[in-house]
């Protein structure tokens, strides 16, 4: 069942998110969008998508750096436990409820606004249910096990971080998330669930970011000839197309 759980199917979900990315791309480039629904009601949409996509970012970054700086690597830069843990749980959580309370407001809104609610497709609730229950349970994580210590003192940079790092090297050891705490398994198999369902939701804009705007060149607007310029009048009759 380890082995299952966190060698198969983690793997399998990395399959399903890869593929599912490129078979989208490729048969589906216009619906490669998040359907933007702003027409329909701009008032929520303004409050609840910038904490929205700010808090994930702060989420994400936390993650990034949870899972993949090894605990030697901020030892060397000074970064004790005591300061890692202190910045890791104040803005975790922070990220966390500024997250939750943009995609609670993005909800009501899809839910209460008629038009809205029409264009709401049923992988778009999957969707939601998955990433609303991924970040409630990293933020009970980090309150029951960093702040209570509910269950027990665990140091998930010792365990749950080296397992994503093996994942990732192709050597998983199913051993370490077996031993981590049902908060943190569950945790990570609403993420797995995640990333499979991501190539067949509004989530793909994610891979979308306009980049080429930074380097594009100027648009230049011309006009078609010099007598459109100025105040002199119009000539009266056809103008003459060259051939």
């Amino acid at each position: 069942m380890n082995v299952f759980l966190w060698v198969i199917v983690p793997y399998l979900c990395l399959a399903v998110f890869v593929v599912g990315h490129l078979w989208r791309y490729r048969y589906d480039k216009f619906g490669w969008t998040t359907r933007s629904s702003q027409l329909y009601e701009d008032r929520l949409l303004r409050l609840g998508s910038p904490l929205f996509h700010f808090g994930m970012l702060g989420v994400v970054g936390g993650h990034v750096i949870g899972l993949l700086v090894p605990r030697s690597w901020t030892e060397a830069v000074g970064v004790d436990d005591h300061l890692y843990h202190y910045v890791a749980v104040i803005g975790g959580l922070i990220a966390g409820v500024v997250a939750l309370v943009g995609m609670t407001i993005l909800i009501y809104r899809r839910r209460t606004v008629g038009p809205v609610f029409s264009a709401t497709t049923v992988m778009d609730k999957v969707m939601y249910a998955f990433l609303g229950a991924a970040i409630v349970l990293g933020m009970w994580n980090t309150i029951a096990g960093s702040i209570f210590s509910l269950g027990g003192e665990y140091n998930y940079r010792e365990g749950v971080s080296v397992w994503y790092r093996s994942f990732l090297a192709f050597q998983p050891d199913a051993d370490l998330m077996a031993e981590a705490p049902i908060g943190f398994q569950l945790h990570a198999l609403v993420a797995f669930g995640l990333f499979a369902l991501w190539p067949f939701t509004r989530l793909v804009h994610v891979f979308s970011a306009p980049v080429g705007y930074l380097t594009r060149p100027y648009v230049v607007y011309r006009s078609r000839d010099d007598r459109s310029l100025g105040s002199a009048a119009p000539r009266r009759g056809w103008d003459q197309v060259p051939r």
